[in-house]
């Protein structure tokens, strides 16, 4: 695998174990809303895309509710998720590694951005990032596709051949596709590996440890 000096990672699957969070935080929205749950057994249908997205798709939230339904979500989130969410085992000494190599990192996430650096800071990991880039408020920036872009900026990187994405659904290999810079597909998250490999995945990793081999990092 090529040199790359700048990594973007997805946090949902990718850095943290956080789908417990997620199904609670729906599910009580939909309740609160007395709206009917659909299964959320299968964290690959929600742990990646947009929140909106989620509510208006899957959960067929009514157009007028989703952003009543996005503020009960994140209100409960915000509650609970620092006693749910951990780090996944092997991540920090993996942003060690990158980190003492010289390696730019970003945290690269369809999260609301404000909600994605309240994660980072609970969870220590915000010293290791150099950015850390997530969906905005006023719909802008939402899927992975607007986000790259965003991070890349935020990064100083003008050479998408030197940027790599890491991430653990076909949401962070498509973005990664359509934005044109590589893909690390991570298989202990909450993905498929066929679906990021239809999106040209260039390598898996199953465990933090096999991102930093892949990298090469030493």
């Amino acid at each position: 695998m090529k040199k790359y000096d700048y990594i973007l990672f997805d946090l949902d699957g990718t850095l943290i174990e956080s789908a417990e969070s997620v199904r609670v935080s729906i599910a009580y929205a939909m309740q609160a809303l007395d709206l009917p749950c659909p299964d959320l057994s299968d964290y690959s249908k929600y742990v990646g895309p947009p929140l909106e997205d989620t509510f208006r798709g899957m959960c067929a939230v009514p157009e007028e509710l989703i952003q009543q339904a996005m503020q009960i979500y994140r209100g409960y989130y915000d509650r609970i998720n620092a006693d749910v969410t951990k780090v996944f085992d092997g991540v920090i000494p993996m942003l060690t590694a990158l980190r003492g190599a010289g390696r730019k990192l970003v945290i690269c996430t369809s999260k609301n951005e404000p909600v994605a650096e309240k994660v980072a800071w609970e969870l220590d990991l915000s010293p290791y990032f150099d950015a850390i880039c997530g969906s905005s408020a006023d719909g802008s920036r939402k899927a992975k596709a607007d986000i790259i872009p965003y991070a890349l900026q935020a990064l100083g990187c003008s050479d998408k051949e030197k940027a790599l994405m890491v991430g653990d659904t076909h949401f962070d290999a498509k973005g990664a596709q359509l934005c044109g810079i590589d893909f690390l597909g991570v298989t202990y998250g909450y993905g498929v590996r066929n679906s990021m490999e239809a999106c040209g995945a260039i390598g898996f990793a199953d465990s933090p440890q096999e991102i930093i081999d892949a990298l090469r990092i030493r």
